[in-house]
This record gives structure tokens, C-alpha cells and sequence, in this order.
């Protein structure tokens, strides 16, 4: 399944990837303890700057318009997202 997957796709997981990551961390050091908050508006902006370049490819005639090029951005995002979360969540260290 995964030799299906067309090259161009690839890029945009992976970039999405590290937009997840950074978004991520970003929201983090602006909304420290309100990580609920950070992560709707972190899979806001994902799912806005995913489909917005799409949309804008479309518009200006510049690029190749593709919804999938979105999705497989949205769902690298997602993935960067959660592994930023689990890196932060291995350090967290509970007060008793």
C-alpha cells in the first residue's frame, strides 16, 4: 500500500511534519499550561495553512491545485503535533 502513494504526497506528509512540530512548540511557549487550548489552535492553523496553499495554487495558476497534497499535509501535521506531545509529555515530571 505504502509503494501507492505517489512521490509528491511524501513531500507534503513530511512537510507538514515539521510544520506540526513547530507550530507545536510555538504554541507551547505561548500558552504555557493550556497545552488543550495550544493543540486546537496548533490543528487549526495546520488544517488552514494546508488547504490555504492549495487554495492559493489554485487562485494565482501557480503550482498544481490537489485537495490529497492538503490531506497528506494535514495528517504529517497531526503526526508532528503528537510527537512533540509525547516529547513533552517525557519529560514532564510530576510534583508530589
Amino acid at each position: 500500500m505504502l509503494k501507492k502513494i505517489q512521490p509528491d504526497k511524501w513531500k507534503h506528509f513530511f512537510v507538514g511534519i515539521v510544520m506540526g512540530a513547530v507550530l507545536q512548540v510555538t504554541a507551547h511557549l505561548l500558552f504555557p499550561g493550556r497545552q488543550v487550548l495550544a493543540s486546537l489552535a496548533v490543528f487549526g492553523l495546520v488544517i488552514g495553512i494546508s488547504y490555504g496553499f492549495e487554495l492559493f495554487s489554485l487562485l494565482s495558476g501557480k503550482g498544481h491545485h490537489d485537495v490529497m497534497d492538503a490531506v497528506a499535509s494535514i495528517i504529517g501535521g497531526v503526526v508532528g503535533m503528537l510527537a512533540e506531545m509525547a516529547l513533552l509529555l517525557s519529560q514532564y515530571k510530576p510534583q508530589f
